[in-house]
């Protein structure tokens, strides 16, 4: 998705109104309930609160030039990977065994084998078309973010094809723009 993200790709940036601000925080909270305490620190309600568009239907929510969420067309608000390091407990967690580690820092999606292997950790609560993070096996914190397109009963039952699509992985555009400017 982000691959090879630049500031090439940002067609517009709008700041927003303030009842489009409430909605974009209530859905944060929704979805992340873990982030409720600090939820005025990262969105606050007298800074400017600006969405950059760009291409492929791709939404950034960007706070004092900084991007901390985003989503696809209406989907589900995702943390920036820089974000979810600084509050590492607010996304349910998948971990991938070593092997698949390069695949997944290369931009691969994850595979099912590689989350059921004995190196991989499956969290049975997680449901299809869930974002979650994705851990590897050995490392402190997530490499990605991914989007599941199955269930982790399924992943377990399957154990075939792509498991989680992922969205946002270590070095690439996204994480190299630190700063929108």
């Amino acid at each position: 998705m982000f691959k090879k993200f630049s500031h090439e790709d940002v067609s517009a940036q709008n700041q927003v109104k303030a009842s489009v601000q409430r909605r974009i925080r209530q859905s944060i909270a929704d979805e992340y309930p873990g982030l409720e305490t600090v939820m005025d620190d990262l969105l606050p309600k007298k800074s400017p609160l600006v969405v950059v568009k760009c291409q492929n239907h791709l939404n950034l929510v960007v706070v004092n030039n900084v991007p901390l969420f985003f989503n696809i067309r209406d989907g589900p608000y995702m943390p920036t990977l820089r974000l979810l390091h600084q509050y590492p407990e607010i996304m349910k967690k998948l971990q991938v065994d070593r092997g698949a580690i390069k695949f997944v820092l290369a931009g691969a999606n994850i595979m099912c084998p590689g989350l059921t292997s004995p190196g991989g950790v499956l969290d049975d609560e997680v449901a299809e078309e869930t974002p979650v993070a994705i851990m590897a096996e050995g490392k402190q914190h997530a490499l990605a973010i991914g989007f599941t397109k199955m269930s982790a009963k399924d992943i377990k039952a399957i154990n075939k094809g792509i498991g989680v699509d992922n969205m946002h992985y270590l070095n690439d555009g996204l994480w190299k723009m630190e700063r929108l400017d």
